[in-house]
């Protein structure tokens, strides 16, 4: 089935597929050549350096740029640079295949909309911000959340408001001073004094300075453009995922398939086969070269990795309905908080993968819905799929650690 949508218009230069591709291709030559010195340097007897070579010696340039490009696929806890350049490598991929009408091109990437140059340069904008604005916070080797604007307000803020450079700087800036910080704040003030899954933290962080910043940009409109060919609503996020009618949507097995993997790229809003299988791809090959290298060097990348997969399967099948009543239905939700969270906390038993996969998937999405339903709509309703994921990982893995005898 063709799930292309005629393009709105032609691209700029800065937005061809080709000037995009080819700067996905420079970031992979510099990691791969820099970080092939690193590792000789560093780890001499390692195929690839390891998550622990990293935060040991983050004063060398490689290792900083390590740290940076991890934070791209840090949303799926891989937190590796194979997986990130897949990610990308993949997206630029599907956003070429959209522009030019391809029928593999998968859903249409950023949800038809068009707008994914602008959200990622808006989102690597944020993420380059955040480092250097909070890059110092993990220079005693302590782990940050510096991530959190590549995949919060500035992907947010394009969706909301469109194309254009004033969307996307502001958007990038105000994810550096608003988001991170505030993430920082609840994570190193609540959750670790608590023992708590840092990834509580993170998405409390984000919902909690994107609110300010949707009320900022309400009271001054002049940190915003008009949306161009797509007008905002009340979550992006409920465009149809599905760009073609729903009357020639065949909800059936192979879209089911097709649904779970693209679930795994829906958190930086991606939403994209190909996009997915670059950041698998990515993360498996780090994986096979060191397995103390992705997933923080905790050695649980395939259960992680196994519990995602199950928890957007059930996800996906037991939603069934909602997405073929809205055309899109969060059920990628748990792949981000409760499954990897409860892999990285309870281990890798068959019963956290299972629990954590199930539980998750069956409260996890409709939580979500429900929260961003009752956000009015100048909120972009990603807030409400980031209080869901805070709210269910509290609850949920608590009841986990009592069958597996962690909490």
């Amino acid at each position: 089935m063709d799930n292309s949508i005629n393009p709105p218009s032609r691209p700029s230069y800065y937005e061809s597929p080709n000037v995009l591709m080819v700067i996905v291709l420079l970031i992979a030559a510099i990691s791969i050549l820099g970080i092939t010195s690193f590792t000789s340097a560093s780890s001499p007897n390692a195929v690839w350096p390891s998550y622990a070579d990293m935060m040991e010696n983050l004063h060398h340039p490689f290792a900083w740029w390590r740290w940076v490009l991890g934070d791209i696929s840090e949303v799926a806890f891989y937190k590796h640079e194979f997986a990130s350049i897949g990610l990308l490598a993949g997206a630029g991929l599907a956003y070429w295949a959209n522009r030019t009408g391809k029928a593999w091109q998968g859903f249409a990437i950023c949800y038809g909309t068009g707008l994914w140059p602008w959200l990622i340069t808006s989102s690597l904008l944020g993420l380059a911000l955040s480092n250097l604005l909070w890059g110092w916070t993990i220079a005693a080797g302590d782990w940050q959340p510096t991530f959190v604007a590549f995949v919060s307000l500035p992907a947010a803020m394009v969706l909301l408001y469109g194309r254009g450079w004033r969307v996307a700087i502001n958007g990038a800036i105000m994810g550096a001073v608003l988001v991170t910080p505030w993430c920082l704040l609840i994570v190193n003030w609540l959750c670790k004094p608590l023992g708590l899954p840092v990834v509580i933290g993170n998405v409390s962080g984000m919902a909690i300075a994107s609110v300010l910043a949707f009320i900022l940009c309400r009271w001054i409109p002049a940190l915003v453009t008009t949306p161009s060919v797509h007008e905002a609503s009340k979550d992006a996020l409920q465009t149809s995922a599905e760009p073609t009618s729903k009357a020639l949507t065949n909800y059936g097995i192979v879209w089911t398939l097709r649904r779970i993997l693209a679930d795994f790229s829906e958190a930086p809003f991606f939403g994209n086969e190909l996009a997915s299988l670059g950041l698998l791809l990515g993360a498996l090959l780090a994986y096979a070269l060191n397995p103390a290298s992705p997933a923080y060097g905790s050695g649980w990348l395939l259960e992680m990795i196994a519990a995602q997969a199950l928890a957007s399967a059930i996800g996906v099948i037991v939603w069934r309905r909602q997405w073929i009543k809205f055309g899109w239905y969060p059920t990628y939700i748990p792949i981000v908080s409760v499954a990897p969270a409860a892999v990285l906390t309870l281990g890798g038993s068959f019963t956290v993968i299972a629990l954590s996969a199930t539980l998750g998937a069956l409260i996890a999405p409709p939580l979500a819905a429900a929260i961003s339903r009752r956000l009015p709509a100048w909120v972009h309703g990603y807030v409400g799929n980031v209080i869901s994921m805070a709210i269910s990982t509290v609850f949920i893995l608590p009841i986990i650690g009592l069958f597996v005898g962690g909490a």
